[in-house]
């Protein structure tokens, strides 16, 4: 059953949308409006790239995009990538790796993090041609329904607390995964990319987490931040392969 209110928690933990505020806040109930908060992140940024396009070339436009999705995110998931970053690349123990990406400062992995994954996806979105407005629409609403996967088969790696522990309260159920058959049916008006785009998106998840697994055994909102990133990266990259094709 479709809960404003739980819809609202899920705008406002994951971007800085003002939709006013609600007396509860239910973090487990909000997971599943994540693809639904991504879909109409993608929506505006479809808008805004289209309105862009008439001013700007091509290049501009799609790092101007880049900066909205910051910007509209309040560099929410840029954050978790760059403290996650510090933590996990590099051969360090997994208690080691828990400490430093409960570190607020940023260290030179981080960084460099932050800033590849930003220019991947300048690169993808500059790429795209064909469908360039539906694949806007779609991928953000992929990348944050990518965490629902890491709720699902993780356990959280801080018992004690932390930014994404009211997330695993419950365990996620199946039907808590509705809101992705919206981008896959979608997908179908994007033809022979939205077949790619979806088998990229199961191959990518399945990689993010079997890493995760086999390097932490656990998430956690740092990691959660950096799975978004990392899918919305690689799949505006993905799928724009064989732009000539189009």
């Amino acid at each position: 059953m479709v809960s404003i209110k739980r819809f609202i928690n899920a705008v406002q933990f994951i971007t800085i949308l003002p939709v006013g505020k609600t007396k509860e806040f239910d973090p487990t109930g909000m997971i599943s409006y994540f693809p639904v908060v991504g879909m109409i992140l993608g929506m505006m940024l479809a808008v805004f790239d289209a309105a862009a396009m008439q001013l700007w070339s091509k290049p501009v436009v799609s790092i101007l995009d880049v900066i909205f999705l910051v910007v509209v995110t309040g560099a929410f998931h840029i954050d978790g990538l760059g403290d996650a970053a510090d933590g996990l690349l590099g051969h360090r123990s997994r208690e080691k790796a828990l400490l430093i990406m409960k570190d607020s400062r940023i260290g030179v992995m981080g960084l460099v993090a932050i800033v590849c994954g930003l220019a991947i996806k300048w690169g993808g979105i500059t790429s795209l041609d064909a469908h360039r407005s539906l694949l806007l629409v779609i991928i953000p609403a992929y990348a944050r329904g990518g965490m629902l996967f890491g709720i699902k088969f993780l356990e959280y790696g801080r018992p004690e607390g932390g930014t994404g522990h009211g997330l695993f309260g419950d365990s996620l159920k199946l039907s808590a995964f509705w809101a992705l058959l919206i981008p896959v049916v979608l997908s179908v008006f994007a033809g022979w990319r939205g077949i790619w785009l979806n088998m990229a998106f199961i191959i990518l998840t399945a990689c993010i987490l079997m890493y995760y697994k086999k390097r932490m055994g656990c998430i956690t909102g740092d990691m959660l931040g950096t799975m978004t990133e990392v899918l919305e990266a690689m799949l505006f990259l993905l799928v724009s392969m064989g732009g000539s094709l189009a």
